[in-house]
């Protein structure tokens, strides 16, 4: 492909694809002449505690939607094929991964800069496309990827949701219906802090405490952290006077989920958003 002047395109996975992940799947097959999807469920960036092992799979089905995608070709390796000895090797991209998930994950992200870069350098020259859901996923892979001069181009792409506003998710499926009626509180919290946001609150702690305050409210979610944060440091900026990302993560029954939106604040007249 690369010989008679193509373009690769890569969409790196762990399976059990919905809506969120066919759309990576179709933008990739539109942008270039050949796309690979990668089907594995990372080891590496599950803590002990964590649903490795009750991850949702089912291959035939992805595999249909990867035909249906007008998907190349799919690699899906097991264990021993990318890890074939103990690793001893790990990519670690410090100050933007070690807060939000990476407070409450230490190690999630190491494995997943590991494997991303693995998975960089069996490609080769391609562009890689990744979901803006996990915003701060996307964040370390585009840092990774310059940083090590991958000739990798990241494309991030924008979340697909369910009808009610809930972003799409392979463990969406952990939940209950009564579970699943109340996942709907993230997105309603996000949409609160962006009304605030939009009327010309400065302050990202009122922001927040908009956000905290709607999780709150529905008893069958926990909130592990919500935050206002500049998109391309992570942090919490000082005021808010240009774009922001507000970003929320809670856990519902066995699942963690996660959500963000950009919130733009008013601009002076005259001045385009």
């Amino acid at each position: 492909c690369r010989i008679a002047g193509g373009t690769v395109g890569l969409v790196p996975t762990m399976g059990y694809f919905h809506a969120g992940h066919h759309s990576l799947m179709t933008r990739s097959v539109r942008d270039n002449e050949l796309t690979m999807v990668t089907i594995f469920v990372n080891p590496l960036q599950f803590a002990p505690d964590e649903d490795l092992e009750t991850y949702p799979r089912d291959l035939e089905r992805d595999l249909e939607m990867c035909v249906d995608a007008g998907v190349s070709l799919v690699l899906n390796p097991t264990v021993e094929e990318m890890y074939p000895s103990p690793v001893l090797t790990t990519v670690s991209v410090s100050e933007i991964g070690a807060h939000l998930e990476g407070r409450s994950r230490p190690t999630h992200f190491d494995g997943v800069a590991t494997v991303v870069a693995k998975l960089f350098a069996l490609t080769g020259p391609c562009r890689a496309y990744f979901s803006e859901k996990d915003f701060q996923q996307l964040a370390i892979v585009k840092t990774m990827a310059s940083d090590l001069s991958f000739p990798v181009e990241v494309v991030d792409c924008p979340i697909v949701r369910e009808p009610d506003g809930v972003a799409m998710s392979s463990r969406n499926s952990y939940l209950s219906p009564q579970q699943r009626d109340a996942a709907t509180v993230l997105y309603r919290a996000l949409l609160a802090a962006a009304a605030l946001v939009d009327d010309g609150e400065t302050d990202p702690a009122a922001v927040r405490s908009a956000m905290v305050e709607a999780l709150d409210a529905e008893p069958l979610a926990t909130l592990d952290y919500a935050e206002v944060i500049d998109p391309s440091t992570l942090r919490v900026p000082e005021i808010i006077d240009e774009q922001v990302r507000l970003v929320i993560s809670a856990d519902l029954g066995p699942a963690r989920l996660l959500d963000n939106i950009a919130a733009v604040p008013p601009q002076p007249v005259g001045t385009a958003r």
